[in-house]
């Protein structure tokens, strides 16, 4: 190993997901720079690292220090010192104030902010509270630095330093001493592996209390996220000792403790002990509850003769609806909760226009929501009315993932009579929870969507229980309303979801290409988006979207986006770009917002394009704002160009690209290909292999989610 001193210059690039930063190093008594990379805490500019490690020669960067370790040492000269504190390492010092304090107190400088910071006052500009506040920031550097050496001590990188000191301060190593663990629970960023790996490092035991509780933690976390709200007690067991590797006895011991103290909450159903998180069990309680409750304690409304009214409306409107759609609008007067649901073109939009129109007859106070951006934008064109996402409805005003603040709810309800909600599908068991919180006593609520199409990304399958469970009215709407001249999509997709082969021979409106290998699926992707379709007068960026099964091999959504960018946003000189996990962001780029941000306003699924990249920060434009990216938040973003299935639910495009491989078999399902294709309003190409396509007609075993929904709805014992 060799060793290489000097002062750091300047940050050239740096990964916030690996913590891999690469950047130019000033060698002590040597003309020039070099160039450093390795895996560490970022440094600040005017630095002075002692770096360990070896040279290696990079194909395209040329030479390199790979730094293997590292540590950081005071600024020797007056000009170091000078530098570190002008490179706003210390909050409150800049350039100016930097060289006053260094022409005051030379190469004691550091020596007075640290030991000595009432003679700061001596410096023109530095009030007592000032001083403070820079000795303090220069000791919580200091604090810092130990975070990072405690972690590089006990084999962890010291890039996760920077997150634990935000968390904790001076605190933070005692909470990595008494129970690493906890960084799993409150650290953004850090999940249990990497708590894991810190504790074992620390020599805590396998079998350890801590960690048994950690790894079910983690196990039920997982098992949420794969759409569960609750897991029998076996499943976990053997999910939480594989992932532990310890033995399951040992599990089931430490598992039944936690059940005792509360810490797990757990039903009993037909012999089966299902084990719930805390906050999915009330979450599905709570729903349950007030679903019931609110079905029966609707405001009437002050006509009596209800079909009367649709009667008018149907007059005023020209419009006669059909037998099912009439029970619909009649229905929304009715009860005081309502499930609409039904496939492409039978009349879900002219019944929820009906709805509104006989609802606002009769002086009631309406609000319009969708779970998504594209969904409540869509329901706004559809009934030329306002409608806004459910967090919107909600008034989200921060939090993190996972645990929103909402400013509506049971004690400040929605200002509302009657309540619609479009694509229901999409709502996680905990979205739902708390908007129905919100809903008050004698409000209607109308759930809107087509149950044949995924479920939710999150825990629940709401709309599919609700039904599932025959406490709540519901109208399914089967009819299918075609028009001459009307596209083939919503006649195909009916088709797809009776298990039977699509037509692709009368229109060119849904088209099949049989292309047997992988890579060549993915260059005629390529060719249709960058081509074809352009020729056509498609403007690519907002009337195609390219839709995959799984994220991974070459027809997956990440491969195809790199195609697709390099296609169509490729690299030029003057263009800005920024380097993120395992992608690199341009401008011009259409992007995806990843997870829900509900301090900028942004949410899972927000499609955008980003307009300017400058000093680590990224500018997207978004159909609603515009939204500044700081350098550590860029891993919220990934390229859209393609996108997977469940990401595109509750939007629309002119042209919709879907390939279809034998690779992709584990995610190929009937319900999948069906919501893919019910995303297009004028042309759907699927390509690929037939046999892939019958896989997906065929397999119609949608996985069940464990769920009490429906047995709570009904009133089941458990």
């Amino acid at each position: 190993m060799e060793h290489l001193e000097g002062t750091v210059e300047n940050i050239i690039f740096h990964n916030t997901d690996n913590g891999f930063v690469v950047f130019k190093l000033k060698p002590a008594n040597e003309n020039g720079t070099v160039a450093v990379v390795g895996n560490m805490l970022v440094p600040l500019v005017g630095e002075q690292l002692e770096l360990t490690g070896e040279w290696a020669e990079h194909a395209r960067f040329g030479r390199q220090f790979k730094a293997a370790s590292f540590k950081k040492v005071a600024p020797a000269s007056v000009k170091g010192i000078e530098r570190f504190l002008a490179s706003g390492a210390i909050k409150g010092i800049g350039p100016a104030m930097a060289a006053r304090l260094v022409k005051q107190f030379g190469l004691d400088t550091l020596k007075i902010i640290e030991e000595k910071p009432k003679r700061l006052q001596e410096i023109e500009g530095i009030g007592k509270k000032k001083a403070e506040a820079i000795h303090e920031a220069y000791s919580q550097q200091s604090e810092m630095h130990e975070v990072m050496l405690f972690l590089e001590m006990n084999g962890v990188t010291g890039a996760y330093a920077g997150k634990i000191f935000t968390q904790y301060g001076f605190l933070a190593i005692s909470v990595l001493q008494e129970n690493p663990y906890r960084l799993a629970q409150e650290v953004q960023g850090i999940g249990f592996r990497t708590a894991d790996q810190i504790a074992m490092s620390l020599g805590l035991e396998r079998n350890h209390e801590e960690r048994i509780t950690a790894g079910i933690d983690f196990a039920l976390l997982q098992i949420s996220q794969a759409g569960h709200c609750c897991v029998p007690e076996e499943t976990l067991v053997q999910e939480a000792a594989k992932l532990l590797l310890v033995d399951p006895i040992d599990v089931a011991r430490h598992l039944s403790f936690l059940i005792q103290e509360s810490r797990l909450c757990v039903e009993d159903f037909h012999g089966m002990t299902l084990i719930y998180p805390r906050h999915l069990y009330y979450a599905e309680k709570r729903v349950a509850e007030r679903l019931l409750r609110l079905k029966d304690r609707a405001t009437q409304a002050p006509d009596d003769d209800l079909p009367a009214i649709v009667d008018g409306w149907e007059k005023q409107s020209g419009i006669t609806l059909a037998a099912a759609q009439r029970e619909a609008v009649l229905s929304s007067l009715l009860h005081g909760v309502l499930v609409l649901t039904g496939g492409p073109g039978t009349g879900k939009t002219t019944v929820v226009r009906g709805m509104l129109d006989v609802l606002e007859n009769q002086g009631f106070k309406l609000l319009l929501g969708a779970p998504t951006g594209r969904a409540a934008k869509r329901l706004s064109e559809a009934t030329d009315r306002e409608a806004m996402t459910v967090h919107r409805l909600l008034e989200s005003t921060g939090g993190v993932e996972g645990a929103p603040l909402f400013m509506r709810n049971e004690n400040e309800p929605l200002d509302a009579e009657v309540v619609i909600i479009d694509e229901v599908s999409m709502m996680d068991i905990s979205l739902m929870n708390s908007f129905l919180q919100a809903i008050p006593d004698g409000c209607r609520v109308i759930l809107v969507g087509d149950v044949d199409q995924l479920p939710a990304v999150g825990p629940g399958s709401v709309l599919k229980d609700i039904i599932r469970s025959t406490t709540v009215p519901v109208v399914r709407l089967t009819e299918v309303f075609r028009q001459a001249g009307e596209s083939m999509i919503v006649m195909n997709a009916h088709q797809i979801n009776r298990g039977m082969l699509p037509d692709f021979k009368s229109s060119k409106d849904f088209q099949f290409l049989e292309i047997s290998d992988s890579d060549a699926v993915a260059d005629a992707i390529v060719e249709l988006c960058h081509e074809q379709l352009p020729k056509e007068g498609f403007n690519v960026s907002y009337d195609v979207q390219v839709l995959a099964p799984m994220h991974r091999l070459v027809c997956g959504v990440e491969n195809l986006n790199k195609l697709l960018q390099q296609a169509l946003n490729p690299e030029r000189e003057g263009k800005a770009s920024i380097s993120g996990a395992n992608q690199v962001l341009r401008e011009g780029d259409k992007i995806m917002q990843m997870k829900n941000n509900y301090t900028k306003g942004v949410y899972n699924g927000d499609i955008g394009f980003i307009t300017g990249i400058q000093n680590g920060r990224v500018a997207v434009r978004y159909p609603e704002q515009n939204v500044i990216y700081e350098r550590g938040e860029i891993d919220e973003l990934h390229l859209a160009y393609a996108m997977s299935v469940h990401k595109s639910q509750g939007s629309e495009y002119p042209v919709v690209i879907m390939p279809l491989i034998s690779g992709h078999h584990i995610m190929l399902q009937r319900n999948l290909l069906y919501t893919a294709v019910t995303r297009a309003k004028e042309r759907v190409v699927l390509l690929g292999s037939k046999a892939a396509l019958n896989t997906a007609l065929s397999n119609d075993r949608t996985k069940r989610r464990y769920s009490l929904l429906a047995e709570r709805l009904r009133g089941e014992e458990l």
